[in-house]
């Protein structure tokens, strides 16, 4: 497995204001074998990234020594696949088309999908969606995506995430097999099933449905978004994840993101990720 570094964990990448070049020199000067890079109607890479531009995006990462893992948008929080507004779900659905596209220039073959939403855990003004409108909306979504990742051959990959929907990995397995689609897959979040059961176990549920994995970790006991802390600082047995990902066959990237940014979290995570996954030693929490 290669290990990788969400664009995001950089200084300005949240804002999405950090230049790329910058970004990915600093992770490969600090181990990292890739960078997942974050796409955002608004920022250094857009939906309207031309190909020229991703052309050239490919060819400094190339210069520098680091590959381009896959693509992540957190557009869905704000414009929901979900929402009941169609002119917003049709916003999303129009900007997610042009980002599988900005995808394949990029030359990666996998791009994080937020679904939709039940409900916004760190917007309490947010919209509540039924469950069942939900999945109904969602299915509706990924239906209208599929011909675009399918020309593209892009995996449209839905992240588990706190959005209160897609809860157990049997309805994740099962939403993802509804489509009957390989580019229909899972981008699976490892500390983010730690509130709800156990990664290792969604792993071997979802086995090759996935198609890239997030690393983060997570501290049962406080239960709230203040619980993900830095690795091997939580709950999460590394060695039961790596070694589910081993039996599931899976031996692509490992993207660790690791937010807010602080001047450390970043050298301090790709050493963890080191640990983890490039060792033989057992390692889990303290």
């Amino acid at each position: 497995m290669k290990i990788g570094a969400s664009y995001w964990m950089f200084e300005h990448g949240l804002a999405g204001t950090e230049p790329i070049e910058r970004a990915m020199q600093q992770a490969k000067d600090l181990g990292y074998d890739a960078i997942e890079l974050c796409i955002a109607s608004e920022g250094v890479l857009t939906d309207r990234t031309s190909q020229a531009e991703c052309e050239a995006i490919v060819a400094t990462a190339h210069r520098i020594g680091i590959e381009i893992a896959s693509v992540a948008s957190g557009e869905s929080w704000a414009a929901s696949p979900t929402a009941n507004d169609p002119a917003v779900r049709e916003r999303i659905l129009s900007f997610t088309e042009r980002a599988l596209q900005v995808t394949r220039w990029l030359g990666t073959d996998a791009y994080l999908f937020v679904p939709g939403a039940v409900s916004v855990f760190f917007n309490p003004d947010s919209e509540v969606i039924p469950y069942d409108v939900c999945y109904q909306r969602a299915q509706e979504a990924v239906a209208r995506l599929k011909p675009t990742a399918e020309r593209l051959q892009v995996r449209l990959g839905i992240e588990n995430v706190w959005n209160m929907f897609l809860l157990s990995p049997l309805e994740m397995r099962d939403f993802i097999d509804s489509f009957k689609s390989l580019w229909i897959a899972c981008y699976f979040d490892v500390g983010n099933v730690m509130q709800f059961g156990y990664p290792e176990q969604w792993i071997r549920i979802l086995g090759t449905r996935i198609a890239r994995v997030h690393i983060k970790d997570f501290k049962r006991a406080i239960g709230t978004a203040n619980g993900f802390v830095d690795l091997l600082q939580g709950d999460v047995d590394f060695t039961a994840v790596r070694e589910a990902l081993i039996a599931a066959g899976y031996d692509g990237y490992v993207t660790a993101e690791m937010m807010p940014w602080t001047p450390e979290r970043p050298r301090v995570t790709a050493e963890a990720l080191t640990r983890i996954f490039k060792s033989q030693e057992a390692v889990c929490c303290e």
